[in-house]
């Protein structure tokens, strides 16, 4: 197989992946509270990342990597997966599984305006309209089309989906820093951020009681959201001749997790869930396309 088919197959794997956990989430959430399945999620990607680099022969990076910046790994176990996957996986508790993921997928959006205060970026035109479109999107899809009635099914539900937007934002603008190997620095993160769930969950809850069904859930979500996954996107990027050609693949996500919800968890998708999704859909294709399409026309004025 050429290396640019495999980029493809390992891309492709990864989006087909991603695309059946939000179904996951809901369905371990019916059986456990948030805190109990970020415990069970996050033990089984440490197991699945370890046993990666072992294969690998990257073990003894993890000792080095942490002992170089332990305060940077602290901040990337804080934020992820302590506080970011504690409110996501509230979020959709509290939401429909079409609503939660719509709304936490506007961190592609939010991501770019946050790094012009953070990193000294430039704020594009591109942004702030692409910004615009996909909020649009947002409101759409949390009135449930009403958008003169500023009426939410939860409003908690929707704040919480916004807010894990920014915490995945603001875990992507600190791993800018990281010059390691990231599958270990994905490890070290868990590693990390595992103390802090355990105290949370022992001091506010019990531990996750045996269910079969919920503690399979909860090990899908661990190896597929959160571990291997990650590892196969990872290799798709580094096989790959054109990155972009395999990020647009990311597209294909949030409607192939739609069709899940729907058939899976029998959820009646909402005509306005359709609208919604397809402003945020669009607002990621002009984030991109934009720019692309003002360097082609300075480049057709350009003097020759």
């Amino acid at each position: 197989m050429k290396k640019s088919h495999q980029a493809y197959a390992f891309g492709i794997g990864a989006i087909l992946l991603w695309s059946t956990v939000a179904t996951a989430f809901k369905l371990a959430l019916s059986h456990y509270t948030p805190l109990q399945l970020v415990f069970i999620a996050v033990i089984t990607s440490i197991v699945a990342l370890g046993v990666i680099l072992a294969m690998q022969s990257k073990l003894s990076l993890v000792r080095k990597q942490f002992a170089n910046r332990p305060l940077f790994y602290l901040q990337t176990g804080l934020l992820s997966p302590f506080l970011y996957y504690l409110v996501l996986f509230k979020a959709y508790d509290l939401l429909p599984a079409q609503q939660a993921l719509s709304l936490n997928y506007t961190w592609a959006i939010l991501l770019p305006l946050l790094s012009v205060p953070l990193l000294g970026q430039k704020l594009r035109k591109s942004d702030v309209v692409a910004a615009v479109v996909a909020y649009l999107g947002v409101f759409t899809i949390a009135t449930k089309g009403n958008l003169t009635g500023f009426q939410f099914e939860s409003t908690a539900g929707v704040l919480l989906a916004l807010t894990s937007t920014l915490l995945w934002s603001l875990y992507w603008i600190v791993n800018t820093k990281d010059k390691g190997d990231p599958v270990v620095s994905l490890l070290l993160s868990f590693l990390v951020g595992l103390p802090f769930i355990t105290i949370a969950l022992l001091t506010t809850q019990t531990l996750p009681a045996w269910d079969l069904e919920g503690m399979f859930a909860g090990v899908y979500v661990g190896l597929f959201e959160m571990g291997v996954t990650f590892v196969l996107w990872l290799v798709a990027l580094k096989k790959t001749e054109r990155t972009a050609s395999i990020t647009t693949l990311v597209f294909i996500t949030p409607v192939l997790s739609i069709g899940f919800i729907a058939w899976i968890l029998q959820e009646n998708i909402e005509e306005s869930t359709y609208i919604g999704l397809a402003l945020i859909l669009s607002a990621l294709a002009l984030q991109q396309l934009l720019p692309k399409l003002g360097k082609w026309r300075a480049n057709k004025r350009a003097p020759v």
